[in-house]
């Protein structure tokens, strides 16, 4: 039986074609290298609370990275099924990194990166991280005296794991794939 691929909503930045979850990681960290992605949300978080636009002279640029952000985490929600596959994970033991490749994951995360889809959709929902990421966008690309009024920072924090664990999972899907030739 074939395996069917799922559209993640990626039309708007991506292109019209399915993906499949890692298909779709390949193509967002493409996009957007890692630091870069965290870079702009961050600067979305904190220009949702000034009563400044974000980039200005190409406000276009947020937008396409709210596309992106919404395919990831539909991606990522798909994806935590798959926290007890073998091939993307580590061996048991201690880890051989610094806390700098760690990243924002604890080393549990680091050794499973699945688990962290599965801890984020546990306390979130997709709908969630919609309006969460819709209202980031609206309040970085508008002049408003005020900011969101939900609580962004925890789902902010989510979205920054999810980052590292869908890079990590690239990595070692990379490694896997090199080591199979």
């Amino acid at each position: 039986m074939k395996k069917k691929k799922i559209d993640f909503e990626s039309g708007g930045w991506a292109g019209t074609g399915p993906f499949s979850a890692v298909g779709l990681l390949e193509t967002f960290f493409q996009f957007h290298d890692l630091a870069t992605a965290k870079n702009l949300l961050s600067e979305m978080m904190a220009y949702s609370r000034k009563e400044k636009v974000l980039r200005k002279e190409n406000p276009s640029e947020v937008f396409h990275f709210y596309l992106a952000l919404r395919s990831l985490v539909r991606a990522g929600y798909r994806m935590q099924s798959k926290a007890n596959k073998r091939k993307f994970q580590i061996p048991a033991g201690p880890i051989p990194v610094s806390g700098f490749m760690l990243g924002s994951l604890s080393e549990g995360e680091y050794r499973n990166p699945f688990l962290v889809f599965q801890k984020t959709f546990r306390e979130f929902t997709l709908h969630d991280f919609d309006r969460f990421l819709s209202e980031i966008t609206c309040f970085s690309l508008g002049t408003f005296r005020t900011g969101p009024e939900r609580d962004t920072v925890t789902p902010f924090l989510h979205l920054n794991k999810i980052l590292d664990a869908a890079k990590l999972i690239l990595e070692r899907a990379a490694v896997v794939a090199a080591n199979e030739k």
